[in-house]
């Protein structure tokens, strides 16, 4: 039998890389190129679809190369940066615009409106989300408003909308197939959770047409091929899932009440809830984790906006810091934050606040503080926020027994214990950090018969873990705690 591999494709939003997994999960091969940020007025945030698609394929070649070739390659596994938008002409592939990243701000003014015209709670009460720009199909919106060739495409047939994996399956296939699954399309404000298909309702309150969106599809199984001279022959694509709900799968959340935390770009967290559609009293989110054979399985989600992007604020706007890594070291370099709190509301607060018109703060100056206090203070935003967001699943009935960590920053050793002190509780890091990758990976292998389904494909291929205990006095983390509840009071 032919020793085959599993490629991952993981867009996110500062990159995109290929990554090659061994069917036991063990990484063989990894290839990233970063992506450019476009920043074109204050609160925007975008990205060229063409750049994603070019060094998506660009990497996903090296890795076909590294396996010995298309026949070598069991199925392709697609993760995505989710909300973040692609419109393009479906005669042609090509972008018609740049691609509105899930981070952009600009329909704050429609979202406020849609509130004030009591939309809200209908909202809510179909879709599990909240009216805020996060969501994708503001953006949509926002597009055919304000785009020309965007509305000329929509006039005359040839619109197509999609977020980021169905961008890349469309560049895959060659214009064959135009999907989403169902964890990203649960993301749109567009799709009931617990409806098979688009809301025409929701689309029309939008303005956004029901024939540019793709077709929602399972998580897992024959989704589509690849186009035979991409990538050196016919690739069948076997798994796709939003960033966060592939993290959830890659930290094996797979019963009620099992919850991780991604701290990448953003911090999210998700628990999973079951087959029961979730409703929240505490603007968490309501969202699809998988659905495979046309079964749902839920989770909660509270998404923090900033995350690593505040410490890349640190290192490329301020210029703090010459390396992100070089925050541990700042952080232990001195005995506590010196009084200085650091509020990342650098593109809003997301959950469980939700104030998009927030702005970030640093309190607590002096002219004793130093760049190491505020690296320091950043790394305590993390764990302050994901605190905020405890509270809120607790209110919610999730209470969180231990916390599983994910993501770029979850490397960092100081980082995941100042949480586990703040929460009170156990935090548990897998030895293979990113399980977004790994998620992929495990869905993909079940959607082509690797695995019969993703427990097996967990016990298979998810690694050793670290545990990190709370170690914090209480009166300490009393503190901490008050200090960081006055501060965002100043937002």
């Amino acid at each position: 039998m032919i020793d085959q591999s599993i490629l991952v494709l993981d867009e996110g939003t500062t990159s995109t890389r290929a990554m090659l997994f061994a069917q036991d999960g063990a990484l063989r091969g990894v290839e990233q190129r970063a992506l450019e940020q476009h920043y074109p007025r204050s609160g925007w945030v975008e990205h060229d679809a063409e750049e994603i698609w070019s060094k998506t394929l660009h990497c996903a070649r090296a890795m076909v190369e590294q396996a010995g070739g298309a026949g070598r390659i069991a199925a392709i596994g697609i993760t995505n940066q989710r909300e973040t938008v692609v419109a393009w002409d479906k005669a042609t592939g090509e972008p018609l615009s740049r691609a509105i990243v899930w981070q952009d701000r600009r329909t704050a003014d429609f979202c406020a409106r849609l509130k004030e015209e009591g939309h809200e709670a209908e909202i809510r009460a179909r879709t599990g989300l909240l009216l805020d720009p996060y969501f994708s199909g503001t953006k949509m919106r926002w597009l055919l408003e304000h785009d020309d060739a965007v509305l000329a495409a929509a006039k005359g047939g040839r619109l197509a909308l999609g977020t980021v994996e169905s961008w890349l399956v469309w560049k895959l296939t060659g214009g064959g197939s135009h999907i989403t699954d169902a964890s990203n399309a649960s993301r749109t404000l567009l799709m009931g959770l617990d409806a098979s298909g688009w809301d025409e309702e929701l689309c029309e309150l939008f303005g956004v047409p029901v024939n540019a969106l793709p077709a929602i599809t399972d998580c897992a199984g024959e989704l589509a091929y690849t186009q035979e001279d991409l990538l050196g022959g016919r690739i069948p694509i076997c798994g796709m899932a939003g960033d966060q709900q592939a993290a959830t799968i890659g930290q094996g959340c797979l019963s009620p009440g099992e919850t991780k935390a991604t701290y990448g770009t953003g911090a999210f967290i998700l628990a999973n809830t079951g087959s029961e559609v979730p409703h929240s009293d505490n603007r968490l989110l309501g969202t699809v984790l998988t659905q495979l054979a046309g079964e749902r399985t839920y989770a909660i989600e509270g998404a923090v906006f900033v995350a690593g992007s505040l410490v890349k604020y640190l290192r490329d706007t301020l210029g703090l810091i010459d390396t992100a890594e070089e925050t541990e070291a700042l952080a232990r370099s001195i005995p506590d934050n010196g009084g200085v709190v650091v509020v990342p509301a650098l593109s809003g607060l997301g959950a469980p606040h939700w104030r998009p018109e927030a702005r970030a703060i640093i309190s607590g100056l002096g002219f004793d503080t130093g760049r190491a206090h505020i690296a320091r203070a950043s790394l305590e935003a993390m764990a302050h926020q994901t605190r905020d967001l405890a509270s809120a699943f607790a209110a919610d009935g999730a209470r969180w027994t231990s916390l599983r960590i994910d993501g770029g920053m979850a490397s960092n050793d100081w980082m995941a214990q100042d949480m586990a002190d703040v929460l009170g509780l156990p935090v548990i890091r897998p030895d293979f950090v990113e399980t977004t990758a790994l998620g992929a990976a495990m869905l993909a292998a079940v959607g082509c018969g690797l695995e019969a389904n993703l427990s097996e494909a967990a016990d298979t291929m998810i690694g050793e873990v670290r545990r990190f205990e709370p170690q914090m006095d209480a009166e300490t983390r009393r503190k901490r705690l008050e200090n960081w509840a006055a501060a965002v009071a100043r937002v």
